[in-house]
């Protein structure tokens, strides 16, 4: 009864402000805390906020290039880590990959912010900061994520079919393309939609790196929330909650179908 109880108030701690901030999305008063009536002027408001909608526009053309990139590095990363075996600088190349995952967002942000100027002053590139300097950014921490769960995946993969194929005359191109990347195709996928996620809800690195008309969704956010939370932003928060509930309803049924398939 007491494990219940606890389970059910750790629920609560988690969901409770979640749902709050869903009922103050349609509230018709400007003060978010103070009932005005039911009303969905909010969100009519939101989606005529220039602002934002060209925030979100960038967030995600920023998140899709990012994401798209660390799965190509992710991925030859982590084929050097499996397939290669152990040559001379690995540790050294084994820490840079997964560095990334342990550095602190301020730490990286600052850091790729004085390459970028180094770079500018060395070779003219890149110039100034933008959308550009944000992709780069976002692809290198994500493809850390991909290379560990790509790797994972690699390591339980059984190699007989690859030497199979290479037996009967394959080159390593076809050997990987017909063989290699369908086995690790769930995990690509995977790493993808993390790096996606992951780059989408960053606000430290790209407050960094980012420059004058290349806000994203989060620094959009955060500069307002800054000033006071407003309904608008409330109902944008409800949306990005429908939209990753829809996801996961749409994961679990497939999930579902595939275990039923199985048995």
């Amino acid at each position: 009864m007491f494990f219940r109880i606890m389970t059910v108030l750790g629920f609560i701690f988690l969901y409770a402000p979640i749902a709050g901030l869903i009922f103050y999305s349609f509230n018709a008063s400007k003060l978010v805390t103070v009932w005005g009536g039911f009303s969905t002027k909010w969100y009519g408001e939101l989606f005529q906020n220039a602002q934002i909608l060209g925030a979100a526009w960038i967030s995600l053309k920023i998140a899709f290039i990012s994401a798209c990139i660390s799965v190509v590095l992710g991925t030859l990363a982590a084929l050097v880590m499996v397939r290669f075996g152990r040559f001379k600088g690995r540790t050294l190349f084994s820490g840079m990959i997964t560095a990334p995952l342990v550095m602190p967002e301020v730490i990286t942000g600052l850091s790729l912010l004085m390459l970028f100027i180094s770079l500018q002053g060395l070779i003219g590139w890149p110039v100034g900061r933008g959308l550009t300097t944000i992709v780069i950014a976002h692809a290198t921490f994500g493809l850390a994520f991909v290379a560990v769960i790509v790797q994972s995946r690699l390591v339980d993969m059984d190699q007989d079919i690859e030497e199979a194929a290479a037996d009967l005359g394959a080159r390593p191109v076809r050997v990987f393309f017909d063989i290699t990347l369908p086995s690790i195709a769930p995990a690509l996928v995977s790493a993808w939609l993390l790096a996606f996620t992951l780059s989408l809800d960053d606000l430290v690195i790209a407050s960094f790196v980012a420059g004058p008309g290349a806000s994203t969704l989060p620094m959009v956010i955060f500069s307002k929330v800054r000033l006071g939370v407003s309904p608008d932003i409330n109902a944008l928060a409800t949306i990005m909650i429908g939209m990753v509930a829809v996801g996961i309803f749409c994961a679990t049924i497939v999930m579902l179908r595939s275990s039923k398939k199985e048995s």
